[in-house]
């Protein structure tokens, strides 16, 4: 258990931690000029990288000795897709297929 100052330092520095991620963009960069070559880059590759880690980590546990154990991820990612490409919304798609796959874990597949 936390004393009443340890809590409040862990707070600030948690605070101050959070306020030098929001700031330092703007104290690196001036706002004149473009930003440099490598953060444009790196802006527009990394989100596809990341999403495809994520999508690894996710399905590394999956098991095909049972249909319980990859049709419901299966036709998840296959929601996650259609919708995806039908309304180009990355939280529609996200919400979409994970209410998918819960409901297709904890009903039919139970």
């Amino acid at each position: 258990m936390l004393t009443t100052a340890q809590a409040l330092a862990a707070i600030a520095v948690m605070a101050g931690v959070t306020f030098l991620t929001r700031a330092l963009p703007f104290l690196l960069f001036d706002r004149g000029d473009a930003p440099p070559k490598l953060v444009l880059y790196l802006g527009r590759v990394l989100p596809p990288a990341i999403i495809a880690m994520l999508i690894v980590y996710c399905l590394k546990g999956i098991s095909f000795t049972s249909a319980a154990g990859w049709i419901p991820q299966t036709v998840s990612i296959a929601a996650v897709v259609a919708l995806h490409l039908w309304k180009h919304n990355n939280l529609l798609s996200i919400f979409g297929g994970t209410l998918l796959y819960m409901f297709l874990v904890q009903t039919i597949f139970a």
